[in-house]
């Protein structure tokens, strides 16, 4: 409990130094929060090696996988915002981080299933994927934002704190790109080492996942071909967005929480 509680002070820690830096008149953001951010990265990810420890192996029931996707969201935080000015993403990540941390120490920490090395790589795949694509639906957000602010001419003081529209962009279809190729991995996984993918339990779970690969793949193709940007990117990367999470959180809540079934 108390490596739960340092991480989670340590993750609002470094958002309050991000706030602070981009009320500034102009933005600054130091990489001070770096340091809180990091430490609060490893303890969040020791506080689950030690619930597995006493669980006797890998626990990733609904909390403990929300729990593991905002340690994924706020690690690529960290080592995207490190180098430039996606800092301002950690305002939102880090905060996010923490509830899902406080929401596995209190609801979390079950018996684990023993699952074999190829069922844990499937499952590690899709929440890597997850998380990544996570990242990309905030962007896509502040993209809109962004887009939104400068065509009303309200150049407000956030504004000032993301990097060019052009280069948010860029980053969006890239993070894109490699969550697609993580979701990729994740679905060949699945095909190969889960014998039940279309049982009736899975059957949604793997549609929809699907659904969203073919989204996000078009999204890209889009990009490519016809040089897809804006709004169209946004709308897309959203729905995608939301495909996955019904797919993988959506049937994960119904079966675990409300079913008491193991998803």
């Amino acid at each position: 409990m108390t490596i739960v509680l340092i991480a989670i002070a340590l993750y609002l820690l470094a958002t309050a130094m991000l706030v602070g830096g981009v009320r500034q008149q102009p933005p600054r953001t130091s990489r001070l929060w770096l340091l809180p951010a990091w430490v609060a990265v490893l303890l969040h990810g020791l506080a689950h090696l030690l619930a597995w420890h006493q669980a006797g192996g890998a626990d990733l029931h609904f909390y403990a996988a929300l729990s593991l996707v905002g340690l994924g969201m706020a690690t690529l935080t960290a080592l995207v915002g490190g180098g430039g000015r996606m800092a301002a993403l950690g305002v939102i990540v880090f905060p996010l981080a923490a509830l899902t941390l406080f929401g596995y120490q209190h609801h979390g920490h079950i018996i684990a299933e023993r699952l074999d090395w190829r069922l844990q790589l499937h499952a590690w795949f899709a929440l890597l994927a997850y998380a990544t694509l996570a990242i990309a639906a905030l962007l896509a957000v502040m993209l809109w934002l962004q887009e939104r602010a400068l065509r009303r001419r309200e150049f407000h003081q956030w504004l000032r704190a993301l990097p060019p529209l052009v280069e948010l962009e860029t980053l969006l279809f890239r993070t894109i790109a490699v969550g697609f190729a993580l979701l990729t991995a994740t679905l060949l996984t699945g095909v190969l080492f889960v014998e039940s993918l279309f049982a009736q339990h899975l059957v949604h779970k793997t549609v929809l996942s699907v659904l969203s690969w073919l989204v996000f793949g078009g999204l890209l193709l889009g990009r490519w071909r016809y040089g897809w940007r804006g709004g169209t990117a946004v709308r897309w990367t959203l729905v995608a967005m939301a495909l996955l999470v019904l797919a993988f959180f959506g049937s994960k809540f119904v079966l675990e929480l409300v079913l008491g079934r193991p998803a």
